[in-house]
């Protein structure tokens, strides 16, 4: 499975490519307000975008805001061309699907988002999507099960060999990287804090305290 950061924050991405884990990241309107908020100051989005494409090996996906097949066509266009690993991000609308397929046979990869329907994603794969984002955490906000979208989502991929990558986005915790790593997700795409998440256990952090009693006893015997 790969690890995409969900994130605009430059730090972010920074402290989460120095763990050695990040194969990309993902970006959207909402982060690029927050990333502007925490900065202090506007930032020009296509330089941004630039700047976070030069720190990570993988796909970076940048966002359209139009909804019209011209407008996304015209915006696809202009963020495939910042950098050779940006993916367009186009949202699972009627015109985004249109756009999807007319992008892919120019060469521009998109990832489809705001995806809640296994019969959606299979219209995206259809269309000719690099990747699928399915929205666990959104699912499960209204009482529904994010995991059995992505369950039906990869079985539908895999009955019929659609190349199109499942990424499993709207992570809000460890066990939705658990579900989604096996049930055979190939990305998930989460924030900084569920990353570092992943890394905690109670037994790990009693057995490092025992081994560091233990240590500290055995060099005072030894001076002893």
């Amino acid at each position: 499975m790969k690890f995409f950061i969900d994130t605009a924050d430059l730090d972010e991405i920074q402290e989460a490519s120095e763990m050695g884990v990040l194969n990309g990241v993902t970006t959207n309107p909402s982060l690029m307000k927050i990333a502007a908020e925490r900065a202090g100051q506007s930032l020009d989005f296509h330089e941004h975008i630039a700047r976070i494409c030069d720190m990570v090996p993988g796909d970076v996906s940048a966002e359209v805001t139009a909804v019209d097949f011209d407008g996304i066509m015209a915006q696809g266009r202009a963020l495939a061309a910042i950098r050779d690993n940006v993916v367009v991000k186009v949202p699972l609308i009627l015109d985004g699907i249109k756009a999807i397929n007319a992008l892919a046979q120019e060469g521009i990869r998109s990832n489809c988002t705001l995806c809640f329907s296994p019969t959606q994603a299979l219209l995206a794969a259809k269309a000719g999507a690099a990747y699928i984002s399915p929205f666990l955490g959104r699912v499960d906000d209204i009482s529904s099960e994010g995991m059995n979208l992505l369950q039906e989502i990869i079985h539908i991929y895999e009955n019929y060999g659609y190349t199109t990558e499942v990424l499993a986005a709207s992570i809000r915790h460890p066990m939705h990287v658990l579900q989604s790593a096996l049930l055979g997700a190939h990305v998930a795409t989460m924030p900084l804090g569920v990353i570092k998440k992943l890394l905690k256990h109670p037994l790990t952090d009693i057995g490092l305290a025992k081994f560091l009693g233990d240590w500290d006893t055995f060099k005072q015997n030894q001076a002893g």
